[in-house]
C-alpha cells in the first residue's frame, strides 16, 4: 500500500504542477499526433511513442549509434521496465523480461522484426536461440502495458519490435568498420537508392571476436556472424488514385560461436572468472537463418489503408555441447554437477580435465540439432476519420501462422586424456531426440481509438485460436516410419481484451489502462495457458526543463507457467509447469534534462531511468525437475532484479559527441525464495560504465571509439545453465565511418 500511496501522491503533485501557467510551446511535447502507421512499426517515432495510451519507448537511430553496440542487452538497458540477465557477454542469445515476465531465452515476450514474429517458432518453441543483430537495426520499439492487444501471442509483459535499416530516400553508400579488444572486428556496409517508382537496399554485416574466455589449449572462445539483407520496392506514382507499394525483403545470416553451457564453480570464478574448463573445448553453435518477406500496401485514400505481409522464416542450428558426464556407467547432467560440486567432485574433475577417464568414464556431448520453421500471412486494415472535436481510428488485424520445431539429436562420447577430449563413440543421429512440435494459430484483433478534445480512449480485443501438436517418433525409429509414434495435442481458444486511456493537460498527461495477459501453453494435453490481469497508471510530464515518465504497474497472474529449459538448468524438454498465482508490481521512472539547453554550440543531455520490480508467489508448490526449487507463499520469482537503474550523460557538438552510460543491475536469485539470498543461489549486483565517442571530419567521414566496462569490473551475470558466467571485461574499440 505504501508504494501505491507514493505513486498517487506523486501524480497529484504532477497534476497540480501541470495546472500552472507554462510556455505554450511545451504542450507540443504531449499532444497526440494523428498518423497512419506502417504495418512494420508499432510507433515509428519518439513522438508517437510518448503519446501512446500505454507505456512505450522508441530507441531512435541516434540513440543506437551512440555506443556502436552489437549487443542487444546493452542497447536495451536504458529502457525502464526491461529486465535482462546476460549469458555470453556478447548478446548472442539474450534473456529479456518485460515487467517481470520470465526472462529465460526471451520466450515470454512478443519478439518481432519489421512487424513480423521473429522467434524461431513463436508458438511451439519460442526460446530465442536466434535473435536479430542489433547492429543492423535502424530503431527498436518497446511496448509495455495496456492497449497492446494488437501484438501477440505474448501479451503480459509487452512486445519488442526491431526495425531493420530502411531503403534510403536518396542514393546512399555507408561503411562502418571497427576493431578492438579480443581481436574483435566489425564491418557494416549498405548501398541503396530510391527513385520515383523503385527503390532498393543491399546491406552486409559481419562481426566477430576471439572471445574473452580462456581455454588451456588456447582454442578460440569467440564467434563469427554474418548478416545479409536485401530489399526491393516498387510503387505507384504519388498522385495515383489508388496508391500501391510492394516490397520484398531477403535476409540471411550464419553464425559459428564457440559457446558452452559450462560455467565455473564459485571457487574457480573467484580465482579466474574468464577460465573455461577443458570439457567445453569442443562446444560450438552453428546456425543459419533465412527470411523472405513480402509487404503489399494498398492506399485507397488518406483515411483508408490495407497492408498485407507474407513471411517465411527458416532457422537451423546445432549447438554441440557437453550435457552429461558418465562415471562407471552412472550419468549426471552438468546442471546437477554444478548444483553440488562437492558431492559430484569426481564428475567435476573430469569436466575440468584434471583427471583422466577410466574405461567407463565419458563426457557426453549432445548434438542439439534442430530445425525451425515460422511462416504465415497477416493483414492490417486502418481506417480513420474526424469529427468536429473528435478523431476516430479503427484498426483491424488478421494473421494465420504456422510454426514447428524439428528435433533430431544424438550424443557423442568422449574420453578425457591429459586435458584433451578424444572421441570414443560417435552417436547415431536421431537416437537422443526425434520429434516434431508444431502449432497452427489464427489471430485477429480490433483496436478502436477515440479522441475527444484532450481525452483519448483505445479499447481493443484480441482473439487467438491455437492448435499445438507433438509427434514423437522415438529414438528407435530414426527413419520416421511411424512404427513407434506417440502423439499429443493441446488446443487453446481465447479472447484477450484491453482498454487504455490518455488525458492531456498543458504540460502533463495521465495515461493507463487494464488488459488481459496471455501466454500460450505447451502441447501437453489439458495444460492451461498463462493468464493474468494487468494494470498500469502513469504520467508523462514536462516542466522546469525536466521531461519524463512515471508509471506504476500491477500484474495479477492467475496461472503463471514455468518452462523446463536447459538454459536455466532444466532438462531442455520445453515442457511447462503450473506455477499458480503470482503478483508482480513495480514502478518505472524516466527523467530527461539538458544542462546546456540554451547553448548554441554545445548540448549536455542527461537521462536517468529506474525500475522497481517486486514479485511474489501467492501459493506453494514443488517446481518440475526442481527448476525453481520448492516454492512457498511469499517467495520471489527467480532471475528478476528488484532494483535497476541507468544513467547517461552526453556532450554533443556539431563535430563531435562523447557519451557516458552507467548501469546498475541489482542482485537476483536463481531459485525461488524470500529474505536474504543464499550465496549459492545469488547473482550479485553490478555497476558497469560504458563510454562512446564520435568525431565528424565532415558529412562523409567520421571516426568512432568506445569502451565497454570502463572500470573493468569482474562480475557474474548468471549461474545457469551450469555454473557462474562472467560479464564482458574492459574492452576498447575504434572504427571509421564513411557516408555518401
Amino acid at each position: 500500500m505504501y508504494r501505491t500511496s507514493l505513486i498517487i501522491a506523486f501524480f497529484s503533485f504532477l497534476f497540480l504542477s501541470g495546472q500552472q501557467k507554462q510556455n505554450p510551446t511545451d504542450s507540443t511535447l504531449i499532444e497526440l499526433n494523428e498518423v497512419v502507421l506502417s504495418a512494420k512499426v508499432i510507433f515509428g517515432s519518439k513522438f508517437v511513442a510518448k503519446n501512446r495510451t500505454g507505456s512505450s519507448y522508441y530507441l531512435s537511430p541516434e540513440e543506437i549509434k551512440k555506443f556502436n553496440y552489437t549487443d542487444i542487452n546493452r542497447t536495451l538497458r536504458s529502457v525502464p521496465g526491461v529486465n535482462i540477465y546476460e549469458e555470453d557477454g556478447f548478446g548472442l542469445r539474450p534473456n529479456i523480461s518485460l515487467r517481470g515476465t520470465s526472462p529465460e531465452r526471451s520466450s515470454k515476450i512478443t519478439l518481432m522484426e519489421d512487424g513480423v514474429l521473429i522467434a524461431p517458432a513463436p508458438y511451439s518453441a519460442p526460446s530465442a536461440y536466434y535473435f536479430p543483430t542489433i547492429a543492423r537495426m535502424q530503431a527498436v520499439e518497446i511496448l509495455k502495458g495496456s492497449s497492446q492487444v494488437q501484438f501477440g501471442p505474448y501479451t503480459t509483459g509487452g512486445a519488442i519490435n526491431m526495425i531493420s535499416t530502411e531503403i534510403p530516400d536518396n542514393f546512399r553508400i555507408f561503411l562502418n568498420s571497427s576493431y578492438g579488444s579480443f581481436q574483435s572486428g566489425r564491418i557494416h556496409a549498405q548501398l541503396g537508392d530510391n527513385r520515383k517508382n523503385f527503390g532498393y537496399s543491399v546491406e552486409y554485416l559481419n562481426y566477430n571476436s576471439n572471445g574473452f574466455k580462456n581455454l588451456e589449449n588456447g582454442d578460440n572462445t569467440g564467434f563469427d556472424k554474418n548478416d545479409l539483407v536485401a530489399k526491393f520496392k516498387v510503387n505507384t506514382n504519388p498522385e495515383a488514385k489508388l496508391g500501391q507499394e510492394f516490397e520484398v525483403k531477403f535476409q540471411y545470416s550464419d553464425e559459428t560461436s564457440n559457446e558452452t553451457y559450462l560455467g565455473l564453480t564459485q571457487e574457480d570464478f573467484d580465482s579466474d572468472p574468464f577460465r573455461r574448463y577443458a570439457g567445453s573445448q569442443n562446444d560450438q553453435m552453428n546456425a543459419e537463418h533465412f527470411q523472405l518477406m513480402g509487404t503489399h500496401a494498398l492506399k485507397f485514400n488518406n483515411q483508408f489503408r490495407i497492408t498485407t505481409i507474407g513471411y517465411y522464416n527458416d532457422f537451423s542450428r546445432n549447438w554441440y555441447k557437453v550435457d552429461y558426464v558418465t562415471i562407471d556407467g552412472e550419468r549426471q547432467g552438468i546442471g546437477t554437477i554444478f548444483s553440488d560440486p562437492i558431492g559430484n567432485e569426481s564428475y567435476l574433475n573430469l569436466v575440468k580435465g584434471t583427471t583422466n577417464s577410466g574405461a567407463n568414464d565419458f563426457l557426453n556431448a549432445r548434438n542439439n540439432n534442430r530445425d525451425y520453421l515460422s511462416t504465415g500471412v497477416q493483414t492490417k486494415l486502418d481506417y480513420h476519420w474526424s469529427g468536429e472535436n473528435t478523431y476516430h481510428d479503427l484498426e483491424i488485424g488478421l494473421r494465420y501462422h504456422y510454426d514447428e520445431e524439428d528435433r533430431f539429436q544424438w550424443i557423442d562420447d568422449y574420453a578425457m586424456v591429459n586435458g584433451d577430449m578424444q572421441l570414443v563413440n560417435a552417436g547415431i543421429p536421431g537416437t537422443n531426440a526425434n520429434r516434431v512440435s508444431s502449432a497452427k494459430a489464427f489471430a485477429s484483433y480490433a483496436m478502436y481509438k477515440l479522441k475527444i478534445n484532450d481525452l483519448t480512449l483505445t479499447p481493443g480485443l484480441r482473439y487467438e485460436n491455437i492448435s499445438l501438436e507433438r509427434l514423437d517418433y522415438g529414438t528407435n525409429d530414426i527413419q520416421r516410419t511411424g512404427t513407434d509414434l506417440s502423439e499429443r495435442q493441446n488446443n487453446v481458444d481465447v479472447f484477450i481484451p484491453g482498454i487504455g486511456f490518455n488525458y492531456n493537460f498543458n504540460t502533463l498527461s495521465i495515461f493507463g489502462g487494464v488488459h488481459k495477459g496471455f501466454s500460450p501453453p505447451s502441447n501437453q494435453p489439458g495444460e492451461n495457458p498463462e493468464e493474468s490481469v494487468n494494470y498500469e497508471l502513469g504520467s508523462r510530464f514536462s516542466f522546469a526543463g525536466i521531461s519524463g515518465e512515471l508509471v506504476g504497474f500491477y500484474n495479477d497472474y492467475s496461472n503463471l507457467l514455468g518452462s523446463d529449459l536447459a538454459a536455466t538448468g532444466g532438462t531442455g524438454s520445453l515442457d511447462q509447469f503450473n506455477a499458480g498465482e503470482v503478483r508482480v508490481q513495480g514502478v518505472e521512472l524516466l527523467l530527461n534534462y539538458n544542462f546546456m539547453e540554451n547553448n548554441e554550440s554545445l548540448q549536455l543531455p542527461f537521462t536517468f531511468g529506474y525500475t522497481l520490480t517486486d514479485t511474489e508467489f501467492l501459493n506453494s508448490f514443488g517446481s518440475e525437475n526442481d527448476i525453481w526449487g520448492e516454492v512457498t507463499v511469499g517467495d520471489e520469482l527467480p532471475y528478476i532484479s528488484k532494483h535497476q537503474f541507468n544513467a547517461a550523460l552526453s556532450l554533443e557538438h556539431e563535430n563531435f559527441e562523447i557519451n557516458l552510460s552507467g548501469r546498475y543491475n541489482g542482485a537476483f536469485r536463481t531459485m525461488a525464495g524470500s529474505g536474504a539470498i543464499p550465496a549459492s543461489e545469488k547473482v550479485s549486483s553490478n555497476f558497469i560504465l560504458d563510454l562512446g565517442g564520435r568525431y565528424r571530419f565532415n558529412d562523409h567521414l567520421a571516426v568512432t571509439a568506445n569502451a565497454i566496462n570502463l572500470l573493468d569490473e569482474k562480475y557474474a551475470v548468471a549461474r545457469v545453465p551450469a555454473g557462474l558466467r562472467p560479464g564482458h571485461p574492459f574492452g576498447i574499440y575504434a572504427g571509421i565511418e564513411l557516408r555518401y
